[in-house]
């Protein structure tokens, strides 16, 4: 019988508390173990960029990160972004935008993206497409899914900006 580490790390929010070996990789903790299939697969070897996640905040490619490294740690998968009935912007632009095919590598994308829109919220294309060259996609010559970047960010900046609005209106009467 292998020897097992406990681990204690918070995925969406949520504490998880695992035993696992100490060579499982982040990527197979969360889908075999967590059942959290989000996080794909495609090529095991960190080109395709299908299993990023955030870890505290950052992209990573999951099968590049073992599970004892995340011990303590923040995790974000695909599933951790939004819900059916209340979509992130990311989520949301990929749909008004069509910016899947397949959908193979759209969790990869989307939290590639989610990371380069928290550090750079209103990216050119040539941003956008750089942030997210780590993520093959063999379908849509990307095209849609820079188009699906965009739309997030606009939505994203035009949340942040309503709340400034309002204060500055409520500000102003006196």
């Amino acid at each position: 019988m292998s020897e097992t580490i406990s681990l204690s790390l918070t995925i969406n929010g949520k504490p998880h508390t695992v035993d696992v070996e100490p060579r499982t990789l982040l990527v197979h903790l969360l889908r075999d173990t967590l059942q959290m299939t989000g996080t794909h697969i495609g090529c095991d070897t960190s080109q395709c960029g299908a299993c990023t996640v955030l870890l505290n905040g950052s992209a990573v490619k999951s099968c590049t990160v073992l599970a004892v490294q995340a011990d303590g740690e923040q995790v974000t998968t695909v599933e951790g972004l939004g819900t059916i009935e209340n979509l992130h912007p990311i989520q949301q632009g990929f749909w008004e935008k069509h910016g899947l095919q397949c959908g193979f590598c759209t969790p990869g994308v989307m939290m590639a993206a989610t990371d380069l829109l928290a550090h750079n919220p209103n990216p050119t294309e040539e941003e956008i497409r750089d942030g997210l060259e780590g993520v093959l996609c063999r379908c849509t010559g990307y095209q849609n899914i820079v188009r699906a970047v965009q739309y997030a960010a606009q939505q994203m900046n035009q949340q942040v900006a309503a709340p400034e609005v309002a204060a500055e209106a409520e500000g102003g009467r006196g």
